[in-house]
């Protein structure tokens, strides 16, 4: 047992510096604790739709996507989005007919939202997306003849939906960027893009008939705040499908406004523009989606025909005469061939001593 002298010789403020590391631990973890809660999807999206996502066409669609996706979930509140749920999520999406393609939009949505919910600390844990596989789909363009027909018959129409159809074939741009210029984006010969669907701006030049129709006929009134701000999407694609029906392609569901993006990429690459300056032309944030249109490159293979049908062993099957034939492949020459090098050599001295 210590004394009262022992107590007040050892240091009160050894024993008082661990009781107080003690409290100030159990002080440390009562704070760390909190309640657990459940949200479904649809109260997550409320919550935070409008921090991930822009206005317009795209944060429509997403609503639609993440919609459908508590629906399917039956509106279950979840603190903890596992794997399973995911799983039997996907399952019920390719039974309802979603292709892969579709079905990585759809998962695209979820998981932006989910990440962010479990940054904020609303779940606990997330569960791996993993992208299926897309099959490479045919793309659908217009023919030269095509374009004249549906051009007409939107003219006739509405003038300043022609003027837009053309800006939209010409330059590539998607419809929410021709409908959001404005009179400074619009440069000499050059337009420039800086809403667009990758956040990254691009310039490009403008064909002639590009810088005809960016002109407006004169009016009475203001002057618009851009080339094609009179008109909406709602608008255009009202105007669009009726003219297509006109000339017969009202069944092709392929024939949207968007088709003049697909149209002009291919007639890039069909032209020879090689595909990383298609790339930046189109405003595309990765290689691989351009690499859609390179089959239509079909001339850069026409030389593999030459080597094919040229005879071997002929002689004008030799590899010097390959139009693929390098410094690296060409054989070198013959052991006879570098003998009788010196000899022709020698042939101008003599000549020169006889004069």
């Amino acid at each position: 047992m210590m004394t009262n002298e022992a107590i007040q010789e050892d240091e009160p403020s050894d024993h008082f510096s661990v009781f107080s590391s003690q409290v100030s631990k159990i002080k440390y973890s009562y704070n760390k604790v909190r309640e657990v809660k459940s949200y479904r999807v649809g109260e997550l999206f409320s919550a935070y739709r409008d921090i991930l996502w822009d206005d317009g066409r795209h944060k429509y669609n997403v609503s639609s996507f993440i919609g459908e996706i508590d629906e399917i979930l039956l509106g279950e509140r979840f603190s903890a989005f596992d794997q399973s749920t995911l799983d039997n999520l996907i399952g019920t999406l390719r039974q309802r007919g979603n292709s892969n393609a579709t079905i990585n939009r759809k998962m695209a949505a979820l998981s932006k939202l989910l990440r962010k919910a479990h940054k904020m600390g609303d779940i606990h844990s997330l569960p791996e997306f993993r992208r299926q596989k897309e099959r490479a789909g045919r793309i659908r363009f217009l023919e030269r003849d095509e374009e004249a027909r549906l051009f007409a018959a939107i003219k006739s129409r509405s003038e300043d939906a022609y003027r837009l159809s053309v800006f939209l074939v010409d330059t590539g741009c998607r419809l929410g960027e021709a409908l959001g210029l404005i009179w400074n984006d619009i440069q000499e010969h050059r337009v420039s893009f800086w809403i667009t669907k990758s956040g990254r701006s691009r310039t490009i030049p403008m064909t002639e008939r590009v810088k005809e129709v960016i002109k407006l006929p004169p009016t009475e009134g203001r002057r618009p705040k851009g080339p094609f701000t009179k008109l909406s999407q709602a608008q255009f694609r009202a105007i669009w499908n009726d003219a297509k029906a006109e000339i017969g392609l009202g069944a092709d569901d392929q024939v949207v406004p968007h088709i003049l993006r697909h149209t002009c990429a291919s007639r890039l690459v069909q032209g020879g523009i090689d595909i990383r300056r298609v790339q930046m032309w189109l405003g595309h944030q990765t290689l691989s989606m351009t690499m859609r249109y390179a089959h239509l490159a079909t001339n850069d293979l026409d030389g593999c025909v030459t080597v094919l049908e040229t005879p071997r062993g002929g002689a004008a099957g030799g590899a010097e005469s390959s139009v693929f034939s390098s410094p690296l492949t060409t054989p070198s020459a013959s052991p006879s061939e570098h003998k009788a090098e010196p000899a022709a050599a020698k042939a101008p001295r003599k000549s020169s001593k006889a004069k």
